[in-house]
């Protein structure tokens, strides 16, 4: 009897009827993967779906709309089509602000040369939407890794906020408080914004290992203990001179984060610390002993400690590592483009990261994806606002729908009439691909 070659990289199996096997393609994969709703296609569903309720949102609250609405019945399709345009303008403005715009790439090729475009600022003018779209996600990504490493080790570090004010006073000071070489300057200040924030972690880390304290109510706490931290010391120790408001003088000139493209586009090398971190992290937690410890715990602690791995010890190092990355995305922000800290420095990032881990599953490669997503609504929201008068909340009110229907899968399965997965090849041709 001949042997049954072992199932190759596109082919699965599966029980048949009569208890053998049956191997199954990638394609048949890919379709069961589809209509059988795994995680990856409730994602994407999900993101559509949110973006489907939020441009009804968005047209029926227009009072130009309302206006078209009222007389539907005497002209019906000056009503649809006010709406569709109003639903439609606000995602098209939406994309030429975060990722392209016709109009500056067709300024581009009317001009005499490639050299004249480039100095004329043409050029920069094409790619200024998807650079601004990589720096408001730069901060979004270091801030969701430092959730979703707590997530996969069984925590919910809800801190990141406070870890990311530790990181931006510390890299402030010492961008503008110590004098150092160029290059040198800007490590210190780097490794400076992520000891701010690993501080914080750490304690949050000890308070459980040693006390029981839970990471919610200490991570909490720790929001509004760095919140009036930041007050006090912009008020006596950080304040600007010759200011009476709460901000701090600017950071030395060799401390910021060099632009990767000149000066005309805002894309810094804080964007490649965020993709290296985020490869980092993927490295750790699925290429490592420690990355195995944490995963496991996250599944089952008491079987983690009874198989004799230091559970204490692991909180600890995940959230010295979380708050870490956390106060790299206040040294991003600080030497990438604010160049001073002040209340508005923090903006909601720490509980922005929340909503962007959630989003990504907490896995590295889908928290990557996320903060791209929300970096380009982040980014594209001051076009849209100008274009179309949408107003600019509108796009929180899209960032929350997504995260509702990703929280709710059997809703969104529900709405589609997917099946659950039930095939261990089809779920795991989902989880490979965030991982």
């Amino acid at each position: 009897m001949s042997e049954q070659a072992p199932p190759g990289p596109a082919t699965a199996e599966k029980p048949d009827q009569a208890g053998g096997t049956a191997r199954r393609s990638f394609g048949q994969l890919l379709r069961e993967s589809v209509l059988e709703g795994n995680s990856v296609t409730v994602t994407f569903l999900a993101i559509f779906t949110a973006i489907v309720i939020g441009g009804l949102l968005n047209a029926f609250t227009n009072t130009a709309v309302l206006h078209a609405w009222s007389n539907l019945f005497s002209a019906p399709g000056a009503a649809i089509a006010k709406a569709w345009d109003t639903a439609i303008g606000a995602y098209v403005a939406l994309f030429e602000g975060s990722i392209f715009n016709p109009h500056t790439v067709a300024a581009l090729f009317h001009q005499a040369s490639f050299t004249a475009a480039v100095h004329d600022g043409y050029l920069s003018a094409v790619f200024n939407p998807l650079s601004e779209t990589c720096v408001q996600a730069t901060p979004l990504l270091l801030a969701g890794l430092a959730v979703a490493l707590p997530y996969q080790a069984g925590m919910f570090n809800i801190g990141a906020q406070s870890q990311f004010i530790g990181g931006a006073i510390l890299a402030t000071y010492l961008g503008y408080g110590v004098s150092l070489p160029p290059v040198i300057h800007v490590i210190v200040c780097v490794l400076g914004g992520f000891v701010g924030g690993a501080v914080l972690g750490w304690v949050v880390g000890e308070l459980k290992a040693r006390t029981g304290a839970h990471e919610v109510i200490t991570t909490i706490m720790l929001n509004y203990i760095m919140y009036y931290l930041l007050s006090y010391l912009l008020g006596n120790v950080m304040q600007r001179p010759g200011r009476t408001d709460l901000i701090s003088p600017f950071i030395a000139s060799n401390a910021h984060l060099p632009r990767l493209f000149g000066s005309t586009l805002r894309i810094n090398a804080g964007f490649l610390l965020a993709l290296a971190c985020a490869f980092g992290l993927w490295w750790l937690l699925y290429r490592t002993a420690p990355g195995f410890e944490f995963r496991a715990i996250g599944k089952n602690p008491s079987a983690a400690r009874v198989a004799g791995m230091n559970v204490e010890r692991s909180w600890v190092l995940v959230m010295l590592i979380a708050g870490g990355l956390a106060g790299l995305a206040g040294s991003a922000v600080i030497q990438g483009t604010d160049f001073s800290v002040n209340f508005q420095s923090s903006g909601t990032y720490g509980f922005d990261a929340i909503t962007v881990a959630l989003l990504g599953l907490g896995r590295p490669l889908g928290v990557v994806l996320a903060s791209l997503l929300f970096g380009a609504f982040h980014a594209g929201a001051p076009l849209m606002q100008a274009q179309t008068s949408t107003p600019v909340d509108i796009v929180g009110v899209l960032e929350a729908l997504i995260v509702l229907f990703v929280a709710a899968p059997p809703l969104v399965r529900a709405i589609y009439r997917l099946r659950a997965a039930r095939a261990a090849g089809v779920a795991g041709l989902s989880g490979g691909g965030l991982a």
